[in-house]
């Protein structure tokens, strides 16, 4: 009988073991998949003119999930090989360190936290179970990592130095640069010295909020729906002494209103939809969509169904023309949400269909350079450190 007791032991073990193994592969091929929206091709025509551009993404999750950022990947929409397919010069990788268990686009609160769970399941080491500071500097490790293994291929990018670098020592469609982002500043875990140990991994672009109202202010998508707290308009401070850009993708109006009145630089909204174009609980007013173009700010177009109702090549671009003739051509940019348990039509390697539809849509070629990397480009040479 102790045998057998021991037998059923050891295979339940190396059954929890496999089972944790696969969970993250299984989960993510569910919610980072592509959905069938028709056929998609890209004409010889619009594959020479995405040639020639510099693409910039304001938004990506990739660094969440098991996957070698390094390597093609059968599941998801984002990795240096797909990056390289979709002439990617520049990868805004955000990392999410919280996600409640119901991710309503109103009245969501902050009791419970699938991360947790993911995090154990995928082998992140114990000090992130319970930390969300550590999960953003264990993710921000993994694209250190991945920068020392292949620095020909991924650059880390920091200051506006490194922009330029980057593009001088382009060959082709290598190196991708890398910047790091926060969803959301629960990670600060209320420290205000957290702000510059975020900086020092490398951390140059931060949210203030995810789904819920956390301690510098109220979500988009939360109980409150209130403004910056004290805490938050300091947290905005020091992120502007820093040279971190502010994003305020997910704030509630109240947030997104006090952050426009005390910030001395622009501001990002790095994926989201415009509600003129699809009226959904997921977007700010137009109206404040504006205060943040005419500030300077850009606003980074997602690719996703509740953003921008249409997730086809055509449906985007249509929020996108939209947005163009609402807030201003040097105002809009990417924001695809890549990996970030949304369904697109396409991943990255497949860019070039949005410059197919804008072709097809009778944009100029300088609405199609902006958009797609330009704007993001000249914001980053303007707000980030010098060197």
């Amino acid at each position: 009988m102790k045998r057998i007791l021991l037998g059923l032991g050891a295979a339940l073990v190396v059954a929890v073991i496999l089972f944790l193994a696969v969970l993250p592969g299984v989960l993510e091929g569910q919610i980072n998949r592509l959905v069938d929206v028709g056929p998609l091709e890209v004409t010889k025509e619009a594959a020479r003119h995405h040639e020639r551009l510099k693409v910039v993404d304001l938004h990506a999750d990739t660094l969440l999930w098991a996957r070698d950022p390094l390597e093609r990947a059968s599941r998801g929409h984002v990795d240096l090989p797909r990056l390289v397919d979709g002439n990617v010069t520049l990868q805004v990788f955000s990392v999410v360190t919280k996600v409640p268990r119901s991710q309503r686009h109103t009245g969501t609160d902050a009791e419970s936290d699938v991360i947790t769970l993911l995090a154990m399941a995928q082998r992140w080491p114990a000090r992130t179970w319970g930390s969300l500071f550590e999960r953003a500097l264990y993710q921000a490790g993994k694209l250190h990592r991945a920068e020392a293994a292949a620095p020909d291929d991924l650059r880390i990018i920091r200051t506006a130095a490194d922009v330029d670098a980057l593009l001088a020592a382009r060959d082709g469609r290598r190196p991708v640069g890398g910047l790091l982002a926060t969803e959301g500043s629960h990670p600060l875990e209320g420290r205000l010295e957290n702000i510059e140990a975020l900086y020092d991994a490398g951390y140059r672009m931060m949210g203030l909020q995810h789904f819920f109202d956390n301690e510098l202010g109220g979500s988009l998508h939360g109980l409150s729906s209130g403004g910056l707290t004290e805490f938050g308009k300091e947290a905005v401070r020091e992120m502007e002494r820093l040279g971190i850009i502010v994003d305020v993708a997910h704030s509630s109006h109240a947030v997104v209103e006090d952050v426009l009145e005390i910030a001395t630089r622009p501001v990002v909204i790095s994926h989201t939809g415009i509600k003129g174009a699809c009226d959904s609980p997921r977007n700010i007013d137009d109206a404040l969509m504006k205060r943040v173009a005419e500030a300077g700010g850009l606003v980074g177009m997602g690719y996703w169904k509740s953003a921008i109702c249409d997730p086809a090549p055509e449906g985007i671009v249509r929020a996108i023309r939209y947005a163009i003739d609402y807030l201003g051509v040097d105002h809009v940019a990417l924001g695809s949400d890549y990996d970030g348990a949304v369904p697109v039509a396409f991943d990255a390697s497949e860019l070039a269909l949005l410059t197919g539809a804008m072709r097809d849509a009778d944009f100029t070629e300088e609405e199609i350079e902006k958009v797609m990397g330009g704007n993001a480009l000249r914001l980053f040479r303007e707000l980030l450190p010098a060197e």
